[in-house]
């Protein structure tokens, strides 16, 4: 099923911010149902987001601070899709950039909405298998504070039931990829 199949009608927009990645509007709008009010949106071109699987049966993860939970997060590598990028040309980047590892075997896992109470992000899921670490890592992002995690699915299982700072996206598309594992 398509996500995102039944718009509003927009009455008023009104641009509250415009970050280099997100904007932030309040919209006046009148749902399908006929009510009308104000919403609160981030707009988000996406991300794409890989579960990267080595030969031995090893995930790869990042271990990535972010500021907004004052610490450091437990996470698959992904990035925000760049204007008019496809979502597979974004991870197949950021898998590069962020683990230094390369896949040769992709597979789709789906897309889903990251928190649809506020925002319109979609991730793109996908599996990334018969990785081959790369010689020399590509140089990642200035702003990013990066440390390489490799985990057993048992290891990450744990992790996640423990609460383990992990991020949803990552969780969720875990749970996609499982039956794949």
């Amino acid at each position: 099923m398509p996500l995102g199949n039944e718009p509003a009608k927009i009455i008023q927009k009104k641009l509250h911010y415009q970050g280099r990645k997100f904007s932030f509007n309040v919209d006046r709008i009148e749902l399908p149902n006929g009510a009308i009010g104000e919403w609160e949106c981030i707009h988000h071109p996406g991300g794409a987001l890989a579960v990267p699987i080595t030969p031995d049966g090893k995930l790869v993860l990042v271990k990535q601070y972010r500021f907004p939970t004052q610490g450091r997060i437990l996470e698959f590598p992904a990035g925000t899709l760049e204007v008019g990028e496809d979502p597979a040309t974004t991870i197949a980047r950021e898998i590069e950039e962020e683990t230094g590892y390369r896949a040769g075997k992709w597979q789709n896992l789906g897309e889903f909405f990251l928190a649809p109470g506020y925002c319109d992000e979609i991730i793109y899921a996908y599996l990334a298998q018969d990785l081959e670490k790369l010689a020399v890592q590509p140089a990642g992002d200035d702003d990013e504070d990066i440390s390489i995690v490799l985990m057993t699915p048992a290891e990450f299982e744990t992790a996640i039931f423990d609460g383990e700072p992990i991020d949803a996206k990552s969780i969720a598309a875990y749970f996609l990829a499982r039956k794949f594992l």
